[in-house]
């Protein structure tokens, strides 16, 4: 079982109007709703892939029970989040039909009590006892300490199961120096964490930072993979137009598919970038078009540059 964990859930809404007009009224042509947050939409795309996955975090009020019932309805997925007090988040992705952009607002999140943070912890451990990977993956909510995933992260070392870091700003900062066996910055927060906008340089400095592979998501121009002894790149073969919603998720999810199944770097490189462009193509945000991917996979391109020491 894969685990996956979210500790900001989020009920994912998607409007889609003709043309996004700034301080304009917008008749919503359709409107769609997902079970959301970085790690639930990673475990959605391992669960389309036939993986057993677990997800888990926080989940509270109207928001948190739609959220909940939408999750039934995900083959191979075992909902494990913790119920709380406050009311889950909101995301709303409005997607531009002219221009094919995509704006998206995120609500903060709900705060989560001290009992509530124990409480989840306790089902955390008891989940790492059948876990064979796990993905810590997004903001954190009020309340969770700046430190969490770094705890976590060792929590989950301590039960000889490996892991992938999936945040930013501060939780990103703290969470490296837990040591996590992956971590997958995209080029942005990457240069926020090192200082340096050269992904090559960066890469390795996120390294020296604590994370054993860091995978960095450069957009069009696919990844950059600097392991303990290899730097690789992974391009999928065009530049792709549609929205990247979730795209760096279903990224994390190829990679930890590749990771359980024990597969080289290139066939992990390969199935991360040809999801995420597939998620690009789809026409629902975080999901992913899975002709698209099966006829992306065979055309991506992996490249080994050079020893990362």
């Amino acid at each position: 079982m894969i685990l996956t964990v979210t500790l900001n859930t989020a009920l994912d809404i998607t409007y889609r109007i003709p043309s996004l007009r700034a301080g304009s009224s917008h008749r919503v042509s359709e409107v769609t709703e997902r079970p959301g947050g970085k790690g639930v939409n990673v475990a959605r795309v391992l669960a389309a892939l036939g993986h057993e996955v677990t997800v888990t975090g926080f989940s509270g009020g109207t928001t948190g029970r739609v959220l909940r019932d939408l999750l039934t309805e995900v083959p191979h997925l075992t909902d494990a989040l913790v119920p709380i007090a406050g009311t889950t988040r909101r995301t709303v992705a409005v997607a531009d039909g002219r221009s094919g952009d995509t704006t998206q607002l995120n609500e903060p999140g709900p705060t989560v009590s001290h009992a509530e943070w124990s409480a989840f912890q306790e089902v955390y451990e008891d989940l790492l006892a059948s876990a064979s990977a796990v993905a810590l993956c997004g903001s954190l909510p009020p309340g969770v300490p700046v430190g969490a995933y770094a705890g976590l992260i060792r929590t989950a070392r301590a039960a000889g199961v490996p892991t992938l870091l999936d945040t930013s700003g501060a939780a990103l900062r703290r969470g490296v120096a837990g040591r996590p066996d992956i971590l997958k910055p995209n080029a942005d927060e990457l240069a926020e964490l090192t200082g340096s906008h050269e992904p090559s340089r960066a890469t390795q400095d996120a390294r020296r930072r604590g994370a054993g592979t860091v995978v960095a998501s450069l957009g069009a121009r696919g990844l950059l993979a600097v392991t303990p002894d290899s730097r690789w790149s992974a391009a999928p073969p065009a530049r792709l137009h549609g929205n990247p919603t979730g795209a760096g998720d279903s990224a994390v999810a190829g990679l930890l598919s590749a990771l359980v199944q024990r597969q080289p770097w290139p066939t992990a490189l390969s199935r991360a970038v040809a999801l995420s462009a597939a998620t690009v193509l789809s026409p629902v945000a975080g999901e992913f078009d899975r002709s698209a991917y099966e006829e992306l996979l065979p055309g991506i391109t992996v490249t080994r540059e050079s020893n990362a020491a």
